[in-house]
């Protein structure tokens, strides 16, 4: 079919491979197959110890079994809860503070320094401490999640409010705009895209922290389970709870595309992917 310009319309089928992009999702459905497979051959063929690196299909035995226990469930909603929770506080936190410092120089040079000297701090340097403060109970998890995920939401923030046209920030004041009206029709609509890209890459280092403080301090979750197993010489289990976290993985990211796709739907480049 041929637009009025002369030029071929795309099919409803060429569409639809464009929202949906089934190469590569078979690409790399293949490429987990093989590593499926790579492992199942060479622990079967003896060229690596199957003690250390089981076969595929005892794995994933393994991990169906561990889906049909009610403690896995109870243990993946503790994790769940204390990355929300903490994912929660960070986006607050974070897009507070950005706001207010970028909206004043003054607040800017004086916190210049002082972010740039605390945010390369690794949030597992603060295990000692919080383990100190608070033991293997969540808020230790809490806090490391907090000053990891705040990070990635302030730093964007404070982009998105540099990235503010003087020129409309200026014709709103001139036209007697308060703070709160210029902050709300000015400077929010352009912060936007950066809040959501900072919370695309909170709720992905959330995670990580969450896993980690229960893994290494030993606060109840999935990540306790891994190190419990790992500890106690039940192989399979420990690869088959690592394969669930993976999976959570896949779902917090799906998740986080999914609200940038719903908040952002009136942006340029959003619209032309959804094209």
């Amino acid at each position: 079919m041929t637009t009025p310009t002369g030029t071929a319309e795309p099919s409803p089928a060429v569409g639809l491979a464009r929202r949906l992009p089934l190469g590569d999702i078979g690409l790399g459905l293949a490429g987990l197959f093989f590593v499926m497979a790579f492992v199942e051959l060479v622990s079967r063929a003896g060229l690596v110890n199957a003690n250390y690196l089981p076969p595929t299909s005892t794995i994933l035995g393994s991990f169906f079994r561990i889906l049909g226990d009610p403690d896995f469930w109870t243990l993946l909603g503790l994790t769940l809860r204390g990355w929300a929770f903490g994912l929660a506080i960070a986006m607050a936190i974070g897009i507070a503070l950005g706001l207010l410092i970028g909206s004043f120089q003054v607040l800017r040079d004086l916190t210049a320094s002082t972010i740039e000297f605390l945010r390369p701090i690794p949030s597992v340097a603060l295990i000692p401490l919080v383990v100190l403060l608070f033991g293997n109970r969540p808020p230790s998890a809490l806090v490391l999640v907090v000053y990891a995920a705040t990070w990635q939401v302030l730093v964007q923030v404070l982009y998105g409010v540099a990235d503010v046209d003087p020129v409309a920030r200026d014709t709103a004041r001139s036209y007697r705009f308060s703070f709160l009206s210029v902050g709300r029709n000015v400077v929010w609509p352009t912060a936007l895209p950066y809040v959501v890209t900072g919370f695309r890459l909170a709720a992905a280092v959330a995670l990580i922290l969450e896993i980690t403080a229960e893994l290494v301090i030993g606060v109840p979750g999935l990540g306790q389970a891994i190190a419990l197993a790992q500890s106690s010489g039940a192989v399979p289990e420990t690869y088959a709870l690592v394969i669930a976290v993976g999976l959570v993985g896949v779902g917090v990211n799906l998740l986080a595309r999914t609200v940038e796709r719903r908040v952002l739907r009136w942006h340029p480049s959003v619209r032309r992917d959804a094209a």
